[in-house]
């Protein structure tokens, strides 16, 4: 027997979690929704009782809804809106799913129609209801109630975003059950394939400006071969403050740098980004050694958000012939040479300079060091090595990182492959993902 809708009326109910196939045009392409639309998903998909909210402005309370029982023989919770406004009122989390009179008149703000024609500014006005219950409840499931003879307007309902629609002339308990439902698992389904085609596309995005922001190395002409590995610290990030370059001047010297921006955040991975612009624009115009780390160590004071932010940096640059090089610290760790048959080790770190950003008129002394014909240089930030060792406080340092280096040599892991080996069993001791940003960047040369 139908029953009148009451003004709110809450009984238990079990959902069934039951979904029905049918077929229904999705929402509008680009509609984003908003926080709101998650946690009204997750409300939905943890709660039990499905609550259907009845929009209709008949004051006799002509319209009528059946007893609306779900799978398990419960009866589904009603409550009834007059308006718009007073349908705001009652959105709460707990309502699942909204059946809208589509008789019911626009008592608010109109959209503006994106035609002049008349037909189109038609539709805009017959939807217009529909479109606000749309905008004040993104997250929410909504069937549409009209008459059989309005099937066109009903149709264009689901083209702009409701899950379906029903005629008033063929309510009934059983019909109305299955489309509540099959609404609520529509809209379910909706908001997870959004969230995953927005998550693509944040992959996508991200990869593109991966490309963009990570340095491509300018080698051209050297016989010098060159690999390089990034992981940044943050959940989801693209960058870290972590930074790294190589380029090669016109009279045959390779420079390299790597650097770390101390702190983790989004201003920190902006800033480490435009130091390595800047060092690659001054080493190609002719800058090297202590000349260099001073006019960084000056853009860096003009650009840094706040004046407590700092940089380390390790500078190398490699003869034209390749069996020598000039070393600068500032602040950072030392890079690590190996040679055949020698175990690898640190170059010389005694008389390094100060961290970027930290003396105003600090100088970084240049120190030659010899290769050698045939060689393998890798440059690191600490993120590598201030990961712990098990469920200790014991770090793995860079003695650790050495003996761990070696291991993978005697392997015979070399390029891409040892810094691979290396970055995974750093986290491995780490006993999961390393909380700092990690670039580490090789060459090698190989005499003959």
């Amino acid at each position: 027997m139908p029953v009148p809708v009451p003004r709110q009326r809450d009984t238990p109910a079990t959902e069934s979690g039951q979904a029905v196939l049918h077929t229904a045009a999705p929402p509008l392409a680009g509609a984003t929704p908003p926080a709101a639309a998650e946690a009204t998903a997750q409300a939905t998909s943890h709660t039990t009782a499905l609550t259907l909210l009845v929009i209709e402005d008949d004051p006799a309370g002509g319209l009528t809804v059946p007893e609306i029982l779900d799978a398990d023989g419960h009866r589904i919770r009603l409550r009834t809106a007059r308006n718009l406004t007073e349908a705001a009122r009652l959105l709460t989390p707990d309502v699942h799913c909204i059946l809208l009179d589509l008789s019911l008149p626009d008592t608010g703000p109109r959209t503006p129609s994106p035609s002049a024609a008349a037909t189109t500014a038609t539709t805009v006005d017959r939807l217009a209801a529909l479109r606000q219950v749309l905008r004040i409840a993104p997250g929410h499931a909504v069937l549409v109630l009209t008459a059989e003879a309005d099937a066109e307007r009903a149709a264009e309902a689901v083209r702009v975003g409701a899950q379906d629609f029903l005629f008033r002339d063929e309510l009934d308990g059983r019909l109305l059950s299955r489309a509540i439902r099959y609404a609520v698992e529509r809209k379910r389904a909706d908001i997870a394939q959004y969230k995953l085609a927005e998550s693509k596309l944040r992959a996508q995005e991200n990869a593109r400006l991966e490309r963009g922001l990570l340095p491509n190395p300018l080698l051209e002409g050297s016989d010098l071969r060159f690999a390089a590995r990034y992981r940044p610290g943050r959940s989801r990030a693209l960058l870290g403050g972590d930074f790294y370059d190589t380029v090669r001047t016109p009279d045959g010297t390779v420079h390299a740098m790597i650097g770390d921006v101390c702190g983790h955040g989004p201003d920190e991975a902006a800033l480490g980004v435009e130091l390595r612009i800047a060092w690659r624009a001054l080493t190609l115009a002719g800058l090297c050694g202590d000349d260099l780390l001073a006019t960084l160590q000056e853009v860096l004071e003009v650009e840094r958000p706040c004046e407590e932010i700092f940089a380390t940096l390790c500078t190398v640059d490699i003869s034209p012939d390749g069996r020598r090089a000039g070393l600068c610290l500032a602040g950072h760790p030392a890079p690590l040479i190996s040679r055949p048959g020698r175990p690898a080790r640190l170059l010389p770190y005694e008389n390094s300079g100060p961290a970027l950003g930290l003396l105003p008129k600090a100088r970084w002394p240049r120190r030659q060091v010899e290769l050698g014909g045939t060689w393998s240089l890798m440059l690191y930030t600490d993120g590598l090595i201030e990961g712990r060792i098990g469920e200790g406080k014991e770090r793995l340092g860079q003695d650790g990182m050495v003996e761990m280096i070696n291991r993978h040599l005697d392997r015979g892991l070399s390029g891409e492959g040892l810094l691979e080996a290396a970055v995974t069993e750093a986290r491995r001791l780490n006993g999961g993902e390393l909380t700092d940003d990690v670039a580490v960047v090789l060459l090698s040369r190989a005499e003959g």
